[in-house]
């Protein structure tokens, strides 16, 4: 970022170095073009590398911040399923403890019944 900020500042000076001169100094500009026109190509290709430069960091940035995005959502993913797992298991425990109870009041009243069917006599 510093050596970007560098390379702008630079080419302001050297712009308005060249824009501060008169014509009339320009007599010798055969021979002043072509230097001129060398450092300004220098100068292109220096922020062209910077903006490039700028423009891979910022999709660095942003890929880097999309993995750790996926990231949170497959943490989240996995936090909800394992609550829903255990939410499963629970009602499971529930189904199974509420059958006990169905399976010995059922027990239960069987029992009653032959109990009671031998008690009574029969007419």
């Amino acid at each position: 970022m510093k050596k970007t900020i560098a390379t702008l500042i630079a080419g302001l000076f050297a712009t308005a170095a060249f824009a501060a001169q008169t014509p009339a100094a320009h007599t010798p500009a055969a021979t002043t073009t072509p230097a001129v026109a060398k450092a300004e190509a220098k100068q292109e290709k220096q922020v062209a590398k910077a903006e490039v430069k700028e423009t891979k960091a910022a999709a660095k940035a942003e890929v880097k911040e999309a993995k750790a995005d996926a990231k949170a959502e497959v943490k989240e993913a996995k936090a909800d399923a394992k609550e829903t797992k255990e939410a499963a298991k629970a009602d499971v425990k529930v189904a199974k403890a509420e059958h006990k109870v169905a399976k010995s009041h059922h027990k239960a009243a069987a029992h009653k019944d032959t109990t009671v069917a031998a008690a009574t006599p029969a007419k």
